[in-house]
């Protein structure tokens, strides 16, 4: 931290499980997730300014207010009545899109930096509404490590973390549009007794989860791979290539594999190195304690 600002990391997530339960009667998509997550981060330097200002590195990220980050700032500063602003400097690590939840984590990044840089007195939990209306995924990087997540994913419990070194993610250069990999599941309507039942199997599955034993699934494989058969073979190539588990993230276009040990792991990296359009990522995960360790500055 330097005389005028702050820098706060901005983790990635994946998901263990995602089950897409049922269309709700308010046109929302019922789900029960798992998230995890991971050591990969963008990073976010806030600093005082008259006006707000987002500058990004990488040249494709929007950076006006279509950008999460403004959007949660703009709220903030409508809620407490802000006259002042901030210079933001957003350095993109995170494949977006790619199932990752980086624009939603930097959202959140952005709601807890700016509390701090404008000494707001609002709660963990506020920030948690105001993060329920930014995206689905924003709730979940206010707590971080290994979480479930229903409804609409917002609804956040803390689970017991899941500890994991080996973890390589495998982005290949496509994109998949959430709405049509919604549309292609033609998820069945819920009535409110389908919806207590369900969760109720969902938590209890969740609470035991094992990443050896356990067949991690997400709901979205299907209509996603039909629509982007590269994301497959990245999974089958990882497969193939030893790791112990391999799973679509979100929606994608990342895919992450759990391997036994580094040296697999490795060895994975080496063999696809040179799949042209496809980023690699060695991450491990992180724990509750450990994000919010990182985050110190603002809790």
């Amino acid at each position: 931290m330097n005389e005028n600002g702050f820098t706060l990391p901005s983790f990635a997530k994946i998901n263990w499980n995602l089950r897409v339960l049922g269309k709700r009667a308010d046109g929302f998509h019922e789900l029960c997730t798992v998230f995890q997550t991971v050591s990969l981060h963008d990073n976010l330097t806030f600093a005082q300014a008259n006006d707000l200002t987002l500058i990004c590195d990488l040249e494709k990220i929007p950076t006006d207010k279509t950008n999460l980050i403004i959007k949660a700032a703009n709220v903030l500063r409508e809620k407490f009545k802000i006259t002042t602003g901030a210079k933001i400097h957003l350095e993109k690590n995170i494949p977006a899109p790619g199932g990752l939840g980086g624009g939603s984590s930097n959202a959140a990044i952005a709601l807890l930096g700016l509390r701090k840089l404008w000494k707001l007195e609002i709660s963990l939990e506020e920030l948690h509404e105001i993060g329920k209306n930014l995206g689905s995924d924003v709730p979940l990087f206010l707590y971080g490590g290994t979480l479930l997540g229903t409804g609409r994913g917002t609804e956040i419990i803390e689970l017991d973390d899941i500890e994991e070194q080996n973890l390589l993610i495998v982005t290949p250069s496509v994109d998949v549009p959430t709405g049509e990999a919604f549309q292609r599941l033609n998820a069945p309507r819920l009535t409110n007794f389908d919806s207590k039942s369900i969760l109720k199997i969902c938590r209890n599955e969740a609470s035991k989860l094992d990443l050896r034993q356990t067949e991690l699934k997400n709901d979205f494989e299907a209509s996603v791979f039909a629509i982007e058969p590269e994301i497959a073979r990245v999974k089958r190539k990882l497969l193939e290539c030893g790791a112990v588990q391999a799973l679509l993230s979100g929606s994608g276009a990342s895919v992450f594999a759990v391997f036994d040990k580094q040296e697999t792991r490795q060895a994975t990296i080496k063999a696809l190195r040179n799949v042209k359009h496809w980023r690699m990522f060695a991450v491990a995960t992180i724990s509750r304690d450990q994000y919010r360790a990182t985050l110190e500055k603002v809790f």
